[in-house]
């Protein structure tokens, strides 16, 4: 089956959005994978509504899931040309955003704890780094960092270097006491499962929104965004 790729400026509901691998993104006009990006839509009262499940009802645009992408979208208005309304884009979008995903990835890691996938205890999850299905390790970024060491050397001579490259620092001990409903959490273990997966499927895009971007990626256009060759 060919892939679908979607480069108008707006997608025309949920079903549509679904359906394509690839959007036009109305901050940078580059066709991007939807992986990268985000979709908005136009809320009852005409404000722009972020729809991270892309899910929401009514015709959609799509960005690419930086921050600084977002705050050009905001600025140039393209919210109201792709989505051809008087739709307010507020200019606080981009950090109610980073709190949007923020939330969004804590509450999989407290579905995947409720799922009995999550390790906590220094102890505990230095074992279970030593010889368990552990796919990552989440350390407080306000952490001691001898103890971070330690569980980091553990990690690094398991024999799965993927398991060794996911170390997620990017939430405090505050926020991983509310998700995992235990005070002081410092360390904990994330198992393979499902919901581990769910969990960081969302914490890749929290990342990739924090994150910076190469000095190419506004300068890009649909026609630059050829597949190049494999190796």
């Amino acid at each position: 089956m060919t892939a679908a790729v979607v480069d108008d400026n707006a997608d025309r509901g949920p079903r549509a959005a679904a359906a394509a691998t690839e959007r036009l993104c109305i901050a940078t006009r580059a066709v991007r994978p939807v992986a990268e990006m985000i979709r908005f839509v136009a809320g009852p009262d005409g404000v722009v509504v972020p729809d991270l499940k892309r899910r929401l009802p009514g015709r959609g645009v799509w960005v690419t899931a930086r921050r600084r992408l977002v705050e050009e979208a905001v600025r140039r208005r393209a919210f109201g040309r792709g989505l051809k309304g008087d739709i307010k884009a507020p200019a606080d979008l981009p950090d109610a955003l980073d709190r949007l995903l923020d939330r969004s990835a804590l509450d999989a890691l407290s579905i995947a704890h409720k799922s009995g996938l999550v390790v906590l205890g220094f102890a505990k999850v230095a074992a279970a780094l030593g010889q368990g299905p552990v796919v990552a390790l989440v350390r407080a970024r306000d952490a001691g960092a001898e103890g971070g060491r330690k569980l980091a050397a553990v990690l690094r001579r398991r024999r799965d270097p993927v398991a060794a490259a996911k170390i997620i620092e990017a939430f405090a001990s505050v926020q991983l006491d509310l998700a995992l409903g235990r005070l002081n959490v410092v360390h904990a273990a994330l198992l393979a499962g499902r919901a581990s997966e769910t969990f960081l499927d969302r914490w890749r895009i929290l990342e990739f929104f924090r994150a910076d971007e190469p000095d190419d990626l506004c300068s890009r256009r649909p026609n630059d965004d050829a597949p190049e060759p494999g190796p």
